[in-house]
């Protein structure tokens, strides 16, 4: 049995999430380049590797089939849902916002939150590219599409895959409705009055552009759904390592059927892809450490009520990896010696760590990653973007008192 480890040993662990968070900050150039990621991925996951390949090399044979499957899973539906093509200009009247804001919603827990924002962000500019007053629609696409969307499946957000991986039932995050439609609803329909408002004030001319130049919505590439839906039972039925084989032939198939033209007009590349795979090889490695000091000594933090584990996630999870984050507080959580009801915890501990993680990853631009994708796209179309601390203001007016309510009425 290996002795208990020193505190210091998650200092590697630490110091990724915070270089993630705040690299793209101070460095932003620097950080820009997938080689720079890697070179901080190694240089932090390679005392965590020495360590447990002397220590525990059975631990780090766990992590890399774990990391493999959730890269498999990542990469196919980024390649399956990169393959389809939705343009179009329809008139941007508050209904019609409102409209892509909810079936992106829906989306986001069916092709992931990464592939929602990266379908619908595109045909929603277009669509409001007459419009002067935009800003507000991309924040609430960022809250809903981005991030709350995507809770009722392990498809739809990592932390949640995650959770799938450590044994958590395919089918148990639709408990999460509750949280999900209370959220969702209750931003929709502020989005709406909130655009109405914002409708009435564009300019006659504006409002005479957008009623007079409509294109129709087309989709092209539509027969990668049904390789969508082969990921889906992939995940649902199948396990390692057929699993991960039926995912990689879905999104080979997707790739060679896929018209390269579609692709091109998506501004697909493997790029944003191999940065997950590289932030996350050392997320992964310095992870161990972390995770095996919660399990023995997370009772020394005080976390006990659900209440206090969807905060304290949610909290982490605005400004740091949402997915390790995660995977940190139901290891906390595990090492409590609390009713075994899922994967070691009660259903209501499992609950409000999924619902903190996936939903206040929406607080700020690095809280999830389609968030800061989802801004470059608004701002390469001219919409003009608020800046870190301008979007917090949005996030903290709309989303904490709404996180209020869901602690009341769920936690």
């Amino acid at each position: 049995m290996p002795t208990a480890l020193p505190l210091y040993t998650a200092l590697p662990f630490l110091a990724m999430l915070l270089t993630i968070a705040l690299f793209p900050l101070w460095l932003p150039h620097w950080w820009e380049s997938n080689r720079s990621k890697l070179v901080v991925a190694a240089g932090l996951g390679a005392p965590v590797l020495v360590l447990y390949l002397a220590r525990q090399p059975g631990a780090l044979v766990h992590m890399a089939a774990d990391y493999v499957s959730f890269i498999i899973l990542l990469a196919g539906l980024y390649v399956i849902a990169g393959g389809v093509l939705l343009t179009g200009d329809l008139e941007a009247t508050p209904l019609v916002n409102t409209a892509f804001l909810a079936t992106g919603s829906l989306l986001a827990s069916i092709v992931g939150t990464t592939g929602a924002s990266m379908l619908l962000i595109r045909p929603l500019l277009q669509t409001n590219r007459e419009r002067t007053r935009v800003t507000h629609t991309v924040v609430f696409f960022i809250f809903l599409v981005s991030n709350i969307g995507g809770m009722l499946t392990p498809l739809g957000d990592p932390p949640l895959f995650l959770g799938y991986l450590q044994g958590v039932p395919f089918a148990w995050t639709l408990r999460l409705w509750g949280p999900w439609l209370a959220m969702t609803a209750a931003l929709l329909v502020l989005y709406y009055a909130w655009d109405r408002r914002q409708h009435a004030r564009e300019t006659k001319a504006a409002l005479e552009r957008d009623h007079t130049q409509i294109t129709p919505l087309r989709i092209r590439g539509a027969l990668n759904g049904l390789w969508l839906v082969g990921v889906v039972v992939a995940v649902a039925f199948l396990h390692a390592p057929a699993r991960e084989l039926a995912i990689l032939a879905l999104a080979g198939i997707s790739l060679w059927q896929t018209p390269k033209t579609i692709r091109r007009a998506n501004q697909f590349t493997s790029a944003p892809m191999v940065e997950v795979a590289v932030l996350f090889l050392g997320i992964f490695l310095t992870m161990i450490p972390a995770l095996e000091l919660l399990h023995v000594r997370g009772g020394e933090l005080g976390l006990r009520e659900p209440w206090q584990f969807f905060w304290a996630t949610g909290a982490l999870s605005s400004f740091l990896d949402n997915a390790p984050t995660y995977l940190t507080f139901l290891a906390l959580a595990q090492g409590l010696g609390l009713p075994a009801e899922v994967v070691g915890v009660p259903h209501v501990i499992l609950a409000a760590i999924s619902v903190g993680a996936v939903a206040m990853g929406a607080n700020t631009y690095i809280g999830n990653a389609p968030n800061f994708m989802v801004k470059a796209i608004a701002e390469a179309a001219g919409v003009r973007m608020p800046s870190f601390f301008g979007y917090m203001a949005y996030s903290g007016a709309v989303l904490l008192p709404l996180f209020a309510i869901v602690t009341l009425l769920y936690f």
